[in-house]
């Protein structure tokens, strides 16, 4: 069944794929209308998350912010349709890095990167960016529940030297990359909510106190590797601008959690400055009501 599903979307996806970003966009403002006005797709979830986030704000102001988020998420997964057939040099035009210099000092250094950022932007077309870089990229992931999907999306990021891993693949897998002496690119989407029995740490994030991924950090400070923030800033529909920021060049000589601080304030330096490019669908703030007694 999972193959039947396939091979009937696939030829969908294709044509969506080709499609000239000016009705690629048309298509997504029709999307967003059934998405959001029709389906409501986790509207709910949405308002409550913005209502926790800015008790401030009135409703008009948050509807606002909702209907925009509603137009960006559609956008992005159009986006990630139409990377089946974007050419490189199309993809360099639409995404492109203000400061890449800053990766490839860290490569002449012979430093392996943890690259840290949050659901906030744009994060499909990040992979372009292995095409400045020598290093091998990675970039964890959940795997898709169906295995042609999963392997379609593989394929796609393989295009720029850039794998896709699961949580249970990443640390194996860099093990072996620093025993063989191979040097990594890796990235790590740190805003997720963790099970509660992997919650080791937790600390404020937008006003309200939650456990937060500490991945990242243990990870880069077992195997030496430096951990670098990047921020994706939209310039215009369809355009995007992304910067790097270093967290820690040598991360053994901060403080456990230090690290992990550094990129949750900058996420919600992000979020606070355009909140409608978040993402607000998933269950960030779950866990709320169940901190433990030596974190309140």
């Amino acid at each position: 069944m999972q193959l039947v599903v396939y091979v009937l979307a696939y030829p969908f996806l294709w044509l969506i794929s080709i499609l000239p970003f000016r009705l690629l966009y048309a298509f997504s403002d029709f999307m967003c209308f059934l998405v959001y006005d029709i389906v409501g797709y986790r509207k709910k979830v949405v308002y409550e998350n913005l209502t926790l986030v800015f008790p401030e704000k009135t409703d008009k102001e948050k509807k606002i912010i909702m209907r925009k988020f509603y137009h960006h998420f559609c956008d992005m997964m159009l986006e990630a349709i139409k990377s089946m057939t974007i050419s490189e040099a199309k993809m360099k035009k639409h995404f492109t890095f203000s400061n890449i210099e800053l990766i490839n000092d860290l490569e002449a250094k012979d430093r392996s990167v943890i690259l840290m950022c949050s659901h906030y932007g744009s994060w499909e077309w990040i992979f372009i960016m292995q095409s400045y870089c020598t290093h091998q990229g990675y970039a964890i992931y959940k795997r898709i529940a169906n295995p042609y999907f999963d392997k379609m999306f593989k394929r796609i990021r393989a295009k720029y030297n850039s794998y896709l891993i699961t949580t249970k693949e990443t640390i194996p897998t860099l093990i072996r990359a620093k025993r063989d002496g191979i040097k990594t690119i890796n990235g790590f989407v740190s805003d997720q909510s963790p099970k509660l029995n992997r919650a080791f740490y937790w600390r404020n994030f937008m006003g309200i106190k939650v456990p937060v991924h500490t991945g990242a950090e243990v990870l880069a400070k077992k195997l030496d590797m430096s951990v670098v923030f990047f921020n994706v800033k939209r310039i215009k529909r369809g355009y995007y601008e992304c910067t790097f920021k270093t967290l820690a060049e040598h991360p053994k000589e901060f403080e456990d959690f230090e690290i992990t601080d550094k990129f949750i304030e900058l996420a919600e330096t992000d979020i606070y400055n355009a909140p409608q490019y978040y993402l607000w669908t998933h269950k960030r703030w779950k866990h709320r009501d169940k901190v433990p007694p030596e974190f309140k």
